[in-house]
């Protein structure tokens, strides 16, 4: 008997009001996992997206600047 029957056995035994209430925990739990796919989708487009706009820039030359260069004066 797999997981799913049991839980359907289990739940055919609870008055329909709790049945309501599994089924409403289900459909949270499946919305949970969606979001969670969700983001990790929106993650990985967003690190390639960022590695694909920094492509070769690691090979530019860029100015060196100083801590003095830095600092900005307050008068």
């Amino acid at each position: 008997m797999t997981v799913s029957d049991k839980i359907y056995e289990e739940v055919k035994k609870l008055p329909e009001l709790l049945q309501g209430e599994v089924l409403d925990f289900v459909q949270y739990l499946a919305s949970k996992m969606e979001r969670e796919r969700s983001s990790e989708s929106e993650l990985t487009a967003a690190s390639l997206s960022l590695s694909l706009a920094m492509r070769g820039m690691e090979d530019e030359d860029t100015p060196s600047y100083s801590t003095q260069d830095l600092r900005e004066a307050f008068q």
